[in-house]
C-alpha cells in the first residue's frame, strides 16, 4: 500500500498551492466556505486524517478543473486510508505509529543509529528490557504488550519478500556500551548477525569507534531516509529527538541528510568486516554472560 502519511503531506502541499495560485489567504478561503481557519490550517499542514468531503468543498470553491479535481480527490482518499497500525491507536506509541505508516509505502529505508539497535531488528526479549528501562524513568505513554506486538508487525511488513531494501549504519558503541542484561544483549547481537546473513535486502554496516569522519560534524541523533515507489511521492528524512520525530520533505533538508549519510558511509566498515565485527561482539557478549552466570 501507499503511505497515508506521505499522501497527506502531498495533499497538503497541493491544497496550499491551489489556494495561493488564486491569491487567496487561508482566512479568505475559510470565510468563503464557512470553515474555521484552524480546519484549513490542519489540512494544509497534514495534521490528522483528512475528510474527503472537506477536500471536495475546497476544490469546488477554488474552481478546480475536472482532471485536476479527480486527481486530488483520489489523493485525498489515499491520504484518509487506514492501515493496520490504526487499530492499535495510542497503545503502540505515537512515534511507532508514524514509522509504521511511512514504512508501509517505502521502497528504500536508510538509517543511522548511534544509541540503540534499530527497532525493526529487535528481539522480543530486547524490547522487553528496553520497556523496563523506560518504565524506570516514569509513567509509560503506551501499552508494553501492544507496543511489542506492533513492533513485530512492523518487522514482518518490512522484512517481507517484496518489502523495501533496508540499509543501516550502526555505531559500534551500540554493541559495546550495554544497558540491558548481558545475556539479552548477546542473544540480540547474535540475532542481528543471523539476519544479516539470511535477509538479502538487509545491509548493516558498522561505524567503528575510531572512525575518521570527514566533511560533516557527527550527527547528534538517529535519522532515517525514505524513498517511495511512486516518483511523485518525495523522499523523506526523519530525525529522532528525545521527545518527538522531525519529518522533512523539503528538497534542501532531505539532501542535507542524504549527504550526511553518504559521508558516514565512507567511514564505515565493509559489509564483510561489519559482519565479522558484530559476530565477534556476539561471541564476546556470550562469554561475558556465561562468566556472569
Amino acid at each position: 500500500m501507499v503511505s497515508p502519511f506521505v499522501r497527506r503531506r502531498r495533499l497538503a502541499a497541493e491544497l496550499r498551492a491551489l489556494r495561493e495560485e488564486r491569491e487567496m489567504t487561508a482566512d479568505d478561503l475559510a470565510k468563503d466556505i464557512h470553515y474555521s481557519r484552524m480546519k484549513i490550517s490542519r489540512l494544509e499542514n497534514a495534521h490528522g486524517r483528512p475528510d474527503v468531503a472537506d477536500v471536495i468543498t475546497i476544490l469546488n470553491t477554488l474552481g478546480v478543473s475536472d482532471k485536476r479535481w479527480k486527481e486530488i480527490v483520489s489523493l485525498a482518499h489515499e491520504a484518509s486510508a487506514k492501515g493496520w497500525w490504526d487499530s492499535f491507536g495510542d497503545a503502540m506509541g505515537a512515534r511507532q505509529r508514524l514509522y509504521a505508516d511511512i514504512e508501509s509505502g517505502a521502497a528504500t529505508i536508510r538509517e543511522y543509529n548511534d544509541t540503540s539497535l534499530p527497532g525493526l531488528l529487535q528481539t522480543p526479549e530486547f524490547i522487553d528490557a528496553l520497556v523496563k528501562l523506560k518504565r524506570a524513568e516514569g509513567a509509560l505513554d503506551f501499552s508494553p504488550k501492544r507496543m511489542a506486538e506492533a513492533r513485530r508487525r512492523r518487522q514482518e511488513a518490512v522484512l517481507r519478500p517484496d518489502g523495501p531494501t533496508l540499509d543501516i549504519i550502526l555505531d559500534e558503541v551500540v554493541v559495546r556500551r550495554i544497558n540491558v542484561p548481558i545475556g539479552i544483549m548477546a542473544a540480540q547481537t547474535r540475532y542481528l548477525v543471523n539476519l544479516m546473513t539470511s535477509e538479502p535486502r538487509l545491509e548493516v554496516r558498522v561505524l567503528p569507534v575510531d572512525a575518521r569522519i570527514e566533511g560533516i560534524s557527527i550527527p547528534r541523533s538517529a535519522f532515517f531516509l525514505y524513498t517511495f515507489s511512486n516518483p511523485v511521492d518525495p523522499p523523506l528524512a526523519v530525525v529522532e529527538t528525545p521527545s518527538t520525530d522531525l519529518v522533512y520533505s523539503e528538497a534542501t533538508e532531505v539532501e542535507q541528510h542524504i549527504k550526511r549519510y553518504e559521508l558516514l558511509s565512507k567511514a564505515v566498515l565493509s559489509s564483510k568486516d561489519s559482519l565479522s565485527c558484530l559476530a565477534e561482539a556476539a561471541d564476546r557478549l556470550t562469554r561475558e554472560a556465561g562468566s556472569d552466570g
